[in-house]
């Protein structure tokens, strides 16, 4: 299984994921976590123009794909702009995306990709708007 979690920086994306893992964890259920920033320091990739941006979607796939052949849990948090990309993916692995979003500023404001396309179809939305991370872990547990 990947669950893959999109969204802009700042809007609770590797917070809800590293509480999905928690959550996994408790199960029995050791994932495998690929996020964004962590790829970007381990490869070196400052680069935010749409070839730097899918570069480092391409990457977390490979990595997400690798894993998922080997029969592990992935959780991916990642912004992923590309909705060609997600889909794309997801059409090859029947991947859970989770968008995660929100209305309040959270100081990532900067970083936010203005090309980012919402996800439009099957996907788990997430407001995380006003929540605690645990009522939106519970949000999203109930929609899995």
């Amino acid at each position: 299984m990947i669950y893959w979690f999109t969204g802009q920086p700042g809007h609770g994306k590797t917070t809800l994921a590293k509480a999905l893992i928690a959550h996994l964890n408790d199960q029995g259920i050791e994932p495998f976590h690929v996020d964004g920033d962590d790829l970007r320091a381990l490869t070196a990739n400052a680069d935010y123009s749409r070839a730097g941006r899918e570069a480092n979607i391409r990457r977390a796939q490979t990595i997400a794909h690798y894993l998922h052949n080997q029969d592990r849990f992935v959780v991916v948090s990642l912004v992923a702009p590309y909705r060609d990309l997600r889909e794309e993916f997801k059409a090859a692995t029947g991947l859970t995306e989770i968008y995660v979003h929100t209305l309040e500023a959270r100081g990532r404001e900067a970083k936010h990709a203005s090309d980012y396309e919402a996800p439009v179809d099957n996907f788990i939305d997430i407001d995380t708007t006003g929540t605690s991370v645990s009522e939106s872990l519970a949000a999203l547990l109930q929609q899995l």
